[in-house]
């Protein structure tokens, strides 16, 4: 994945108890602050998780803007948020702990999806993840390693 550019500084780790809601905010709101998307993009992230779950499986979260509003991307890229304590995320009562925010340009984030989805089919991914202390740890699953 190091062509996503995507390294430690990138991962955050917030202890606490939120809502789906809360981390979409959170992590679309690291995106904005970082120069990758317009403040409209936390609106479209919303959106696209009202369409269809943005759950990818194995604790991992993926959301991200609606096709319409790639418009709003300033530049393709990620921010990571680690959830200790992780978020329901759906009716299936899915649990969160790493929420992936992705900005992409165009079809860039098809090859991200496919990267973090060897990640997430790893038999020993979750476990691996509830173990997560650092940035570091958590950057070398979502990195395959």
């Amino acid at each position: 994945m190091s062509d996503l550019k995507l390294n430690a500084n990138d991962i955050s780790i917030i202890d606490g108890s939120f809502s789906k809601q809360d981390a979409i905010r959170a992590v679309s709101e690291k995106m904005i602050n970082a120069g990758l998307v317009k403040n409209d993009y936390t609106q479209a992230m919303f959106d696209r998780d009202a369409q269809i779950s943005t759950f990818l499986g194995n604790g991992i979260a993926i959301p991200h803007g609606t096709t319409e509003k790639r418009d709003s991307v300033i530049e393709t890229g990620l921010k990571v948020i680690y959830y200790p304590q992780g978020i329901k995320w759906d009716e299936d009562n899915n649990i969160a702990y790493v929420v992936v925010g992705i900005a992409a340009k165009s079809n860039e984030h098809l090859d991200i999806l496919r990267k973090l989805t060897r990640a997430v089919i790893a038999d020993d991914t979750l476990e691996r993840i509830l173990a997560v202390k650092t940035p570091e740890q958590l950057l070398a699953i979502l990195q395959g390693n």
